[in-house]
């Protein structure tokens, strides 16, 4: 691994020297802009309109427009002045107990190793952290921006998790057309809590994989071995015009066991047009009752409670 940054944790008068490496890597398939005519690779060009010239790094600055046109200019050493990156330390200002952080907050995972003689510092820190059930709430500059972040344990490692600061999360009341009230159908409520319950597993990201990586990783295998390849169009799913058909047929979908609480018995198949319950099923069968799933959970717009409900 790359180490990305040194410094120390610091809580209390303790320091704890550390490296930092980077937890995740981005495995997306990088694609360049070609010219199609000759085949070249696209430049892009850092070039001053006013001047109409090429410009160096070494000739620009980062500025500020406080108003249409005009900036204020920064100097590289004015801005890490600010960010204290000079200081190169993690430090704790609180510990907290995980389960109290909204994921919403989480950025990027880094690893921390212990650095130079810090392993007694470091071994200290985590394993008071691991008896105590609390992880470390931070301060942190990294390449010149300041980050609060999450120290915890991943196994047997210290790992720092950039978070956002509060006042860089939206509220949700920014949100448009979300509902006054949530009312729902008791019917359409119970068939919802028993398909969730019927495709509940524990987590197992191993399982998950990037489906469009995987295709297209394909498709340039293809194409290095001189292979003319068409890709078919996906065939579009069919809108489920009802919600109870809809249920229904994901529940039938994930083979629910006829004996199983409350059964399938639910009035759907008086509650639903006739040509309602095929739509759903064809929907369910076509993407494994995911596709359905996903439509669930849009009733929660409506603001009366009633058994029928387009679904787009």
């Amino acid at each position: 691994m790359h180490t990305v940054w040194k410094g120390a944790i610091s809580f209390g008068l303790v320091h704890v020297p550390v490296k930092m490496f980077s937890a995740t890597e981005d495995k997306d398939i990088s694609l360049k802009m070609i010219h199609r005519d000759c085949g070249s690779n696209i430049s892009y060009i850092r070039k001053c309109p006013t001047c109409d010239i090429e410009v160096d790094w070494d000739a620009i600055v980062k500025g500020y427009e406080y108003e249409k046109g005009r900036y204020v200019l920064f100097e590289k050493d004015e801005l890490e002045q600010l960010t204290g990156e000079a200081t190169k330390t993690i430090t704790i200002l609180d510990f907290v107990a995980l389960e109290e952080i909204d994921p919403i907050y989480f950025q990027k995972t880094y690893y921390l190793s212990p650095d130079q003689a810090g392993g007694n510092a470091y071994n200290l820190l985590m394993e008071a952290m691991r008896q105590s059930g609390r992880i470390g709430i931070a301060k942190v500059s990294i390449r010149s921006k300041s980050s609060l972040a999450a120290i915890r344990i991943i196994d047997d490692c210290l790992a720092m998790e950039t978070i956002f600061y509060p006042d860089e999360i939206r509220s949700v009341d920014q949100v448009p057309g979300l509902p006054d009230s949530v009312n729902v159908n008791e019917k359409e409520l119970m068939m919802a809590r028993m398909l969730i319950e019927q495709l509940s597993t524990p987590f197992e990201p191993a399982k998950y994989t990037d489906d469009y990586r995987a295709k297209l990783m394909d498709l340039i295998q293809h194409k290095i071995a001189g292979e003319d390849v068409r890709v078919a169009p996906e065939q579009q799913k069919t809108n489920v015009l009802d919600l109870m058909a809809a249920l229904q047929a994901s529940l039938e979908a994930v083979k629910l066991p006829p004996d199983a609480k409350g059964g399938l018995d639910t009035g759907a198949g008086t509650a639903a047009p006739a040509g309602a319950a095929s739509a759903g099923t064809g929907a369910a069968a076509a993407d494994g009752g995911s596709e359905v799933v996903a439509k669930v959970k849009k009733p929660r717009a409506r603001k009366t409670a009633t058994t029928k409900e387009t679904v787009s």
